[in-house]
């Protein structure tokens, strides 16, 4: 049985309600292009961009982020 049968034979047992949901669902789903694009990794994103990014720049960062943290809080 292909998955067009599979899904057609499902959708008929629902209730008419739920099938109005159903076609607004697809019909939503072709209006997007691709149904599910696969994502694209970040990984390697400042690659070819000349920056070079260190251990220590990162560590730096946190600190500026994380320095007065826990901060007393006001009252």
């Amino acid at each position: 049985m292909t998955v067009e049968q599979q899904i057609l034979e499902k959708v008929r047992k629902l209730d008419p309600a739920l099938k109005e949901q159903v076609l607004k669902y697809v019909e939503g789903m072709q209006g997007r292009g691709q149904v599910l694009k696969p994502r694209k990794s970040l990984r390697g994103l400042w690659k070819g961009s000349g920056t070079h990014i260190t251990e220590e720049d990162i560590a730096e960062a946190r600190r500026e982020m994380w320095g007065d943290f826990p901060r007393p809080f006001p009252e």
